[in-house]
């Protein structure tokens, strides 16, 4: 099984690192074991190309692509140390690290490994301060769990200066932070993932072992997040009109989804830095999805590489990658010409995130400040979200559509879409498939629910319905939710946050009972209606109430 290059931080504990399903906590000690190896030229370096993350080194690989081809980093890999000068590298004392900690030269520890990030600051799409903030540091902690392996490979070969000397380190290297100690605390009382009987509960586990910097990311929502709350509601105001003496011993859930078969009419909606909350990532995702027959979309900003995804990819299973576009439209154009190559299915552009929403629970974590938001003047943060978004053009606009179908034959869905209008738009532009989607409340505040614009289509473009492929993602947090949409037309539903919460807490399995969760629940909801199959799902089996929801637990 690939690891996530992950060492135990606590002297004398082993905190079960890589192991999946495992319910503790991976924490990192600065080693003095070479540099990662980098990997082949392959999708993971359009990864790189497509956007820069936190620590900002994948605007490297943008702006300078063919950094990858470098002799030099070539015969370093021969040696398996990437970017080390000739020579046995010599041991770098951590004092001497300390004193690069200015604009004129910035040096950072990266898993034992010391490197020059000077030239990095005046390219660094979040700001010159992410970095600064780290300057004659070990950034291992802030790096590592929220980059794919490959990345450091990106940088000029002389930045990559050499190991640290171990024996310099302060005494409180290996000493453990109190946000680590909650943590290990949290995951020591944690259950079985049987325990967790709906995704409520399953969240709620997730709150009590990530980070502050890791919940206030995946959790975050725009401004008051009346658009969050929204997408919850609106299902509420649905209810249900079950058929009855119907034979429903025998039921089945599968269905066909973009054109591909799953087990459920679910999938795993595309969520940026799975590594957050365990050193696997995506790929405990794909592994579940896989184990599961369902479908995934692999976000455009994954904390894996692509490499590292596919390696655990089941033969036959489905993948979708979605697509940011890129201000660099040659970025762009690389991605999408290898996707294909790379066994990708189809592509997910997404368009409702063209500049970061105002997340403030992000922009207020401790621990994580990249200047100012949006180039604005002030003292707060811009959070994990900004840094991560500095690559993608605000100017992506109807004609990139033909645009990218030109350049790959695989079937273009288009997520994002928040108006009747718009879904027709899609449509006449030739997208294959089409998603309602407000980005899980994430970014314009006031957006309409997926929920309501699917019945809002249904009232008054059924014929889309008829025609078209149109999924819904945004609140869905029940198995009734799911026959909802699809009573209303939708031909399935993306679940995004409750995939991070599941890996957070107990890796691939957590993943997997989210999945098991859902399944029972659809099951349980067909019989009750007094359906067999997906295909009976139909509009007379629901109907809308116009008032707030009735008080539940």
């Amino acid at each position: 099984m690939i690891l996530a290059r992950t060492t135990a931080r606590l002297a004398g504990r082993t905190l079960g690192a890589g192991i999946r399903g495992s319910a503790r906590a991976p924490v990192r000690v600065v080693s003095t074991k070479a540099a990662p190896k980098p990997v082949p030229r392959t999708l993971a370096a359009a990864f790189a190309a497509g956007g820069a993350l936190v620590a900002g080194y994948l605007a490297y690989a943008s702006a300078r692509p063919v950094a990858l081809d470098d002799a030099s980093a070539a015969d370093a890999a021969k040696e398996g140390v990437p970017h080390a000068r000739a020579g046995a590298p010599r041991l770098i004392p951590y004092d001497e690290v300390q004193r690069h900690n200015t604009r004129e030269s910035c040096w950072v520890v990266v898993d034992g490994q010391v490197y020059d990030a000077t030239s990095v600051l005046a390219w660094h799409p979040a700001g010159a301060e992410v970095i600064l903030q780290l300057a004659g540091k070990d950034a291992t902690k802030a790096f590592v769990p929220i980059h794919p392996p490959n990345v450091l490979s990106h940088l000029p070969p002389e930045a990559h200066l050499g190991p640290v000397d171990p024996e310099t380190l302060p005494a409180d290297a290996f000493a453990a932070t109190e946000e680590e100690l909650r943590i290990a605390h949290a995951r020591a009382e944690l259950p079985e993932p049987g325990a967790a009987l709906n995704l409520q509960d399953i969240e709620e586990f997730a709150q009590k072992v990530l980070t502050q910097t890791a919940w206030a990311y995946y959790r975050s929502t725009g401004d008051d997040e009346y658009s969050y709350w929204e997408n919850f509601a609106a299902f509420k105001r649905f209810w249900f009109r079950p058929r009855v003496l119907n034979k429903i011993s025998k039921i089945s859930t599968e269905t066909t989804m973009f054109g591909l078969k799953s087990s459920l009419p679910i999938f795993i909606a595309p969520a940026a830095l799975a590594r957050l909350g365990h050193p696997d990532g995506e790929m405990n995702l794909v592994r579940a999805a896989g184990s599961e027959g369902i479908l995934q979309g692999i976000s455009n900003n994954a904390s894996c590489s692509v490499d590292e995804i596919m390696s655990v990819k089941r033969p036959g299973q489905d993948l979708i990658f979605q697509l940011y576009m890129n201000k660099d439209r040659s970025a762009s154009e690389k991605v999408i010409r290898g996707l294909e190559r790379e066994g990708f299915k189809a592509i997910m552009l997404t368009v409702d995130a063209a500049v970061p929403g105002n997340r403030e629970i992000d922009r207020r974590a401790k621990g994580f400040t990249v200047g100012p938001a949006h180039g604005k003047s002030g003292t707060e943060g811009g959070g994990v979200a900004l840094a991560i978004s500095g690559y993608q053009d605000p100017d992506v606009c109807w004609d990139d559509i033909p645009w990218i179908q030109s350049l790959t034959k695989l079937p273009l869905i288009i997520k994002g879409i928040q108006c009747v209008e718009d879904a027709e738009k899609a449509f006449q532009y030739g997208a294959q498939s089409i998603i309602l989607s407000n980005h899980g409340g994430r970014e314009l505040d006031f957006s309409p629910s997926p929920m309501m614009l699917l019945y809002e289509i249904r009232q008054r473009r059924p014929e889309l319905l008829k025609r078209h492929e149109v999924y819904i993602d945004g609140g869905v947090r029940r198995g009734t939710d799911v026959l909802k949409a699809l009573c209303l037309g939708a031909r399935g539903v993306g679940l995004g946050r409750p995939f991070l919460w599941g890996n957070s807490v107990w890796g691939e399995d957590g993943c997997r009972r989210v999945i098991e969760i859902m399944r029972d629940e659809i099951a349980t909801g067909m019989r009750l209606l007094g359906v067999t199959s997906i295909d009976q799902l139909t509009p007379e089996l629901v109907q809308y109430v116009d008032r707030d929801p009735v008080r539940c637990r």
